[in-house]
This record gives C-alpha cells, sequence and structure tokens, in this order.
C-alpha cells in the first residue's frame, strides 16, 4: 500500500491517514520501550507478531459483541482501523499482583487478587502516566459517567474472555492495558476499544513454569523477548514451528535450538 500522511507516532505504532473518511492505517513499529520510554530498544520483529496477535484478539473480541475500531490486516506490520478521538485514560485490568500495584502496596508478585481489579491512569508521558481515581476523570471532564460504564463493562468482559482464552494454551493472564476511543455521529458518540492487545501489553507468565512471555522481559533485562513473543503467537496457532502444540515453553532450550 503507498505510504499516505503520518498523523501520528507513537512508542510502539505510527498512524497514517486512511483510504477511505473515518480511517487509519496503524503501523507496528519494533521499537521498545519502558518506563515511560527511559528505556528504549529494539525487539527485532515485534511489530510483525503485535500486529498478528493484535488482529486475532480483536477479531475474537467482535465476535462476541465487544465494539472496536479493527477493520482488516493489510500486511506483515499494517492493519486498517476507524479513527477514533481517543478518551484520555489507560485502563489496566489486573488479576494477579504484579509491576507496579506490587511495588506501591507491597503485595508479593503472583499473588493472585481476591478479585479482578481495575485502575485508571492519565494518558500523559511527560507526566509518567499517574494513577488517577474516578473522581479525577469526572472531575475533569475525560470523560462521562455513561462513557466509564461502558469502559468498565467492556474491560471486565475483555478480561473473561482473554483469561479463558490464555488459559486454554497454558497461560496465565496477569494483568492488562486497554484504550479507548470515541467514534462520533453527528453529535451522537459512542465508546469502542482502540489501541492494541499484544505481549506489549499484557502481563502472560506460563501457567506451569511462570516464565514471562511479555514485555517485562525487556523492562527487566530478562533477554529472550523474540522468543517470547513468538511463543505467544505460536500456541495461538499463528506461527508454526517444530514444537509441539503442548511443549512448555523452555527460554534456554528455545535459545539453544535458535542458535542465541
Amino acid at each position: 500500500m503507498s505510504r499516505r500522511r503520518q498523523i501520528y507516532e507513537g512508542k510502539a505504532k505510527i498512524l497514517y491517514e486512511g483510504p477511505e473518511p473515518g480511517t487509519l492505517i496503524q503501523y507496528f513499529k519494533d521499537d521498545a520501550t519502558a518506563f515511560n520510554a527511559q528505556k528504549k530498544g529494539t525487539i527485532q520483529g515485534k511489530g510483525v507478531i503485535n500486529n498478528r496477535i493484535s488482529e486475532y484478539v480483536f477479531t475474537r473480541l467482535n465476535h462476541i459483541g465487544v465494539p472496536n475500531h479493527f477493520i482488516r490486516r493489510l500486511n506483515m506490520r499494517e492493519q486498517l482501523v476507524r479513527q477514533v478521538e481517543i478518551i484520555p485514560i489507560e485502563v489496566v485490568v489486573r488479576n494477579v499482583a504484579a509491576g507496579s500495584l506490587s511495588k506501591r502496596l507491597g503485595i508479593d508478585e503472583g499473588e493472585q487478587l481476591p478479585h479482578t481489579l481495575i485502575e485508571y491512569y492519565f494518558k500523559d508521558d511527560a507526566l509518567g502516566d499517574p494513577l488517577i481515581a474516578e473522581e479525577h476523570i469526572a472531575c475533569f471532564g475525560w470523560a462521562s459517567n455513561e462513557e466509564m460504564q461502558d469502559m468498565s463493562s467492556m474491560a471486565i468482559r475483555v478480561n473473561d474472555f482473554m483469561c479463558g482464552m490464555f488459559a486454554a494454551i497454558d497461560i496465565r493472564l496477569v494483568d492488562f492495558k486497554l484504550e479507548f476511543g470515541r467514534i462520533w455521529d453527528g453529535d451522537y458518540s459512542r465508546v469502542i476499544l482502540a489501541d492494541e492487545i499484544s505481549p506489549d501489553g499484557c502481563r502472560l507468565w506460563d501457567i506451569n513454569t511462570g516464565e514471562k512471555l511479555d514485555k517485562d522481559r525487556f523492562r527487566r533485562d530478562l533477554g529472550g523477548e523474540e522468543e517470547a513473543y513468538q511463543e505467544v503467537a505460536r500456541r495461538l496457532g499463528l506461527l508454526q514451528d517444530d514444537a509441539g502444540p503442548s511443549e512448555v515453553f523452555d527460554l534456554a532450550k528455545h535459545r539453544k535450538r535458535r542458535g542465541k
């Protein structure tokens, strides 16, 4: 597809104007960042894998009635999406204590939470995407009460679906980030799921070994980022290799097989 005018470039994706009004082309980069871009690097092939995984998840969510911006995948790194007005709130859904939650509250990483926890963060890299309460959202008008209800109900539905989807391939869904946007019809708007769902924004652990299969491998200098992302895609049936579908991911063995 011929290159179009660039609309926006973020840490992991570039948005270009789409072929039709109300559409965008979303390009997935191999760039990797952590700690609000204080740490930067590259995970070879990440953009290709994330494009495929996000396509797979958004397509399945559409099948169960979760409205989202995905239209179709165009090629290895690009997909056509609906243009939305992004709501400046990151919705984080947590099933297991990990990351910033463990640090803030002194909870051991890996501890199962009593129930699913939803947190909200203000999307602002300069401020470090601070944790906010629903009262902040209402006070500053970032989203209406109705929009908040829609986002939280969709987040719970996405969580229920993805917990089952990943458990079926021996992956524990620890937590994940969602972003939402408005689409307009005259003066009326509705909220739909946007951005991406991939190992960049999800914590995914092997159920049997606890091996991390997500961007924490980059954040914590664990190595094997490429293999981890590929393993998630392989278990979802998006990649084919010599490994059987029931093989437990062994990072050292996987590296040796690939000559790393």
